[in-house]
Order: C-alpha cells, then sequence, then structure tokens
C-alpha cells in the first residue's frame, strides 16, 4: 500500500537553535556586544586539553550587558552583517569597583 504526500503527516522538524555561554568583551557598539566564548578540546596530537575562545556578535536590544557580564546568547536570523547571535538572559553581572573619589591613580 503506498501513501500519497496528500495525506502523509508533516514530519515534525523542529530545529533547535545552538544556544552557548560567554563573557561579554565590550558594549561599546548600540544594541551590540562582542560576547567571547571559550572551549576546551584535546590536542588531537599532544592529547592535552587546550583552551580555545572566539568572539560572537550578539544582538542586545535593551542595551543592559556590560564588559565583564556572563550572558547567554542564542542562534538566530542574520540581524546585520556579522551578527547571528541574540543575548537571551544576564547570568552573572560583573563586579565592577567604582573609582575612588579624590585618590590620584
Amino acid at each position: 500500500m503506498t501513501e500519497t504526500a496528500g495525506t502523509q503527516a508533516p514530519a515534525a522538524k523542529v530545529a533547535r537553535r545552538q544556544e552557548k555561554t560567554g563573557v561579554v568583551t565590550s558594549n561599546k557598539m548600540q544594541k551590540t556586544v562582542v560576547v567571547t566564548v571559550e572551549r576546551q578540546v584535546i590536542h588531537p596530537l599532544y592529547k592535552r586539553v587546550v583552551r580555545r575562545s572566539k568572539n560572537f556578535l550578539a544582538h542586545d536590544e535593551k542595551n543592559e550587558c556590560r564588559a565583564g557580564d556572563t550572558v547567554r546568547i542564542q542562534e538566530t536570523r542574520p540581524l546585520s552583517g556579522r551578527k547571528r547571535w541574540r543575548v537571551i538572559e544576564i547570568v552573572a553581572k560583573s563586579t565592577q569597583v567604582a573609582p575612588l573619589a579624590g585618590v590620584d591613580v
């Protein structure tokens, strides 16, 4: 018995968007932050753990991320020439110490 294309149930094609966690290294653009994501891989020859990092441009709609914040980003449609990620949440705020008034550094 053969099924026709009209009676076949559509396949549930659920494409999960990638999510990554990284540290904001720059917020000098408007509504855009640079997020550095680090990962650890095993070197193919020396079998040692090596740290690799990559920068992603992510969309920050409310301009609330600061340098040093740990954020979660999610893959999205292209928003500009290099921006394909969106900030979902700020996992941890950075602890920035305000300079002391009247102290020469």
